[in-house]
């Protein structure tokens, strides 16, 4: 909560640092930037800023997901800090630009969620979604290809790591039942605020590269969606609710992005196939980029390589890159393509499409059934 209700002051703050570099200059470097609008710049810089923290503060204002109430830490929050500067405000004062632990930990959090919100749900995100997630829709569509469409809603499709929801909200749209499970609170609130407290289309805020961004561009599915908060291991690993078994429940997991978020990936892979029926489908999209590598937190870090992650999978009870089954339209056979099931996907991820740095990952994609 802290974290989006310090945005402004900090993001201010930073967005001052280069003011005041400009007033460090020789006079005749300032006017040279006057005229480009490197200052009119930096001012907008601010008003998007200001923009972006009216969105935050909708987040922060539903706290009920926690279950309790959260009272507001208004200490050091948006003081001190004012928008913008003028010449004779500023002072050329020298100074370092490191940037305090504090700082970093704010930026990076808010900059994830913020950046997942016009991912997942800006039109601005739109084709990153067609690579990562069509891809996966199209496999569960596939795999359940002889279930009609009204029958669908009897088929429990659960994504663990479902970040902001979209995905899910997604497969809830095409008629299944679906669960998203996350973890990060900072993904929570703002998927509460988007799929739950959004009353119009296409709301307009601004984004952490302070270009403008428009979401979400959705509508309700109206039909079995939920989503829960907590570790995907202890949530779904063992049955604590007798009312509520997981073993064998599930009849598709989708997993976008995920399982290289694990300690133990034997345990993950473990509990996937835990859960599913038999014959159900896990889909997987994502890089191996092991998150707890080189912590410093003494946690567990188990880091396999790809073809490691499949040997894994199929020595747990998983048949990967085969034909799902043989598929009936009309009397005709569809013949399934290995090819089809594994196969890898390059795509962006939160990437800002304005800019000039971009990564590509070449993402590991195949659907197994559980044996």
């Amino acid at each position: 909560m802290t974290t989006f209700r310090n945005y402004s002051q900090y993001s201010l703050a930073a967005n001052n640092r280069p003011r005041k570099d400009v007033y460090c200059l020789p006079s005749e470097d300032q006017q040279v930037l006057e005229v480009i609008g490197y200052k009119k710049k930096l001012d907008h810089v601010d008003d998007a800023i200001q923009a972006n923290a009216e969105f935050l503060a909708l987040i922060v204002a539903n706290p009920e997901i926690f279950g309790h109430e959260v009272e507001a830490d208004a200490e050091g929050t948006d003081k001190g800090v004012t928008q913008g500067g003028n010449e004779g405000e500023a002072e050329c004062e020298p100074a370092t630009h490191a940037v305090t632990s504090h700082s970093h930990t704010y930026s990076h959090s808010h900059f994830h969620s913020h950046t997942n919100s016009s991912h997942e749900h800006g039109e601005q995100g739109r084709e990153e979604r067609e690579a990562c997630y069509q891809p996966m829709k199209d496999a569960l569509v596939k795999h359940f290809l002889d279930v009609p469409l009204e029958q669908r809603g009897s088929l429990r499709v659960l994504l663990p790591g479902s970040g902001l929801g979209r995905l899910a909200y997604d497969v809830a749209s095409m008629g299944f039942a679906c669960q998203g499970n996350e973890f990060s609170h900072y993904m929570l609130l703002s998927s509460f605020l988007i799929l739950n407290r959004t009353d119009s289309i296409n709301k307009p805020c601004s984004s952490p590269s302070q270009s403008p961004m428009f979401f979400p561009a959705i509508h309700h599915p109206g039909s079995d969606f939920s989503l829960v908060a907590g570790d995907f291991e202890e949530i779904y690993g063992v049955d604590t609710d007798p009312n509520k078994p997981q073993a064998g429940e599930w009849n598709a997991i989708l997993t976008c992005f995920f399982i290289d978020t694990a300690k133990n990936i034997v345990n993950y892979l473990r509990v996937i196939h835990r859960i599913l029926a038999p014959g159900s489908v896990w889909v997987n999209l994502g890089p191996l980029l092991w998150h707890w590598e080189n912590n410093n937190t003494n946690n567990t870090s188990v880091e396999l390589d790809l073809e490691e992650v499949k040997a894994l999978a199929r020595s747990i009870g998983f048949e990967i890159s085969v034909c799902l089954r043989s598929l009936y339209i009309s009397q005709f056979e569809i013949k399934c393509n290995p090819l089809w099931n594994e196969r890898t996907i390059d795509t962006t991820y939160t990437s800002n499409s304005e800019g000039m740095l971009g990564y590509i990952y070449h993402a590991a994609f195949w659907t197994a059934t559980k044996i």
